[in-house]
């Protein structure tokens, strides 16, 4: 924790003196923004039923602009979990801005890996209360990381295309060693360099229509994620995904249409991995075709064109998402999830979620007894705003 705001308060203090060599008076802008949410979660599942209140969660978001090319972003998380406080660095990056097409940005950020979590995982914007399956920080591909990314966009005849490469310093293997439970994933919150070997990712993404209402996107992310001078030291990762975006108000059905859609894609090279001894006894070491995959597909109408205003605030929504993690290792599942939602926007940035989610997992180690199959339900009652 201390690190997080050793990190925050030096970067603040690096744009400042820049401020002071460079700046003009009254070309200094600061504002900050963020999102909350608070609600309350019910789970049935075969063992139970679990309802909480939910929420005291608090992102808040500092921008610090100087001119027209420099700028300073950051986002802290305040969130309950289990009776304890968490605090976590979302972001906190430096940019700027080199011409109308290209800008430059390093330190900690978002990764353009496909379009969720850097663009829509937010309470407020997630038209859904909870994000799909194999999504998010303890997902199978990555939320941010510490590097250095050039992005912009360009017009191409009445087309436009947006891009982004950027290198950072990458996730790292888990061999077992300390959690053998989870030998063979990817720890996607190793922020140092563990092998001197860096990632590499880009995003393309191609906007086909004059309107600018549909947007393809695709994405890579690759490197090495062993431990330097480890038996896994060669042990490489190749993650890719596929985007969809189509959002428009269309007069037919009188209200916009919002279609998104995202696939991604996790391959690890072979390796070996100490047994766990309570669930394999065959053998001192194992290994298994380290392949994860995650999807979701999502369809959400609001009336904007009606003729009441309390009609033109709701919104319908469904989702469909799916998260398949190796077989053969200790954290292999099946698990589908299909969630509908009713919303009430009380403002653009303000609204209320109703969801109801339809849960079958299936996983757990090759044992005797086979995987375990498991159906659970939830609902969702969430209050999102963005500040």
């Amino acid at each position: 924790m201390r690190r997080i705001f050793i990190t925050v308060i030096g970067l603040f203090l690096l744009g400042n003196s820049i401020v002071a060599q460079d700046s003009k008076p009254g070309k200094t802008q600061f504002m900050v923004r963020g999102y909350g949410h608070a609600g309350l979660d019910y789970y049935k599942t075969p063992d139970g039923k679990d309802i909480s209140f939910v929420g005291a969660a608090f992102s808040p978001i500092f921008l610090f602009k100087q001119g027209n090319r420099f700028m300073f972003e950051t986002e802290l998380e305040f969130e309950l979990q289990k009776n304890e406080l968490e605090i976590g660095l979302e972001y906190a990056n430096l940019m700027y801005v080199i011409n109308k097409y290209l800008m430059v940005r390093a330190g900690k950020f978002l990764l353009p890996f496909g379009t969720f979590m850097e663009r829509l995982h937010p309470a407020w914007i997630n038209r859904l209360s909870t994000k799909p399956l194999g999504f998010g920080h303890d997902g199978i591909s990555p939320a941010s990381d510490i590097g250095i990314e050039f992005r912009g966009a360009a017009p191409i005849g009445g087309t436009h295309i947006n891009y982004s490469v950027y290198v950072t310093n990458g996730p790292r293997l888990k061999d077992g060693s300390e959690e053998p439970d989870e030998a063979g994933m990817l720890n996607f919150q190793n922020y140092i360099d563990n092998n001197n070997n860096k990632f590499v990712g880009a995003r393309i993404g191609y906007l086909p229509l004059y309107n600018s209402s549909l947007e393809l996107g695709l994405s890579f992310y690759t490197g090495k994620v062993g431990d330097q001078g480890s038996v896994y030291e060669d042990v490489r990762a190749f993650l890719w995904a596929a985007d969809f975006s189509f959002v428009k108000q269309i007069s037919p059905i009188k209200g916009i249409l919002d279609i998104k859609a995202q696939y991604n894609q996790t391959n690890v090279s072979d390796a070996y991995y100490p047994v766990v001894e309570e669930a394999r006894d065959s053998a001192n070491l194992f290994t298994f075709n380290n392949l994860s995959r995650a999807y979701y597909a999502q369809l959400s109408y609001r009336p904007s064109m009606a003729g009441k205003t309390f009609l033109k605030n709701l919104e319908i929504i469904g989702r469909y998402s799916k998260l398949k993690t190796p077989e053969g290792s200790n954290w292999g599942s099946d698990v589908s999830e299909l969630t509908f939602g009713l919303n009430y926007w009380i403002s653009w940035r303000q609204v209320i979620k109703i969801n109801y989610a339809f849960i079958n997992s299936e996983g757990g180690p090759d044992a005797e007894e086979g995987p375990q199959t498991q159906k659970s339900n939830s609902l969702f009652v969430h209050w999102a705003i963005g500040l």
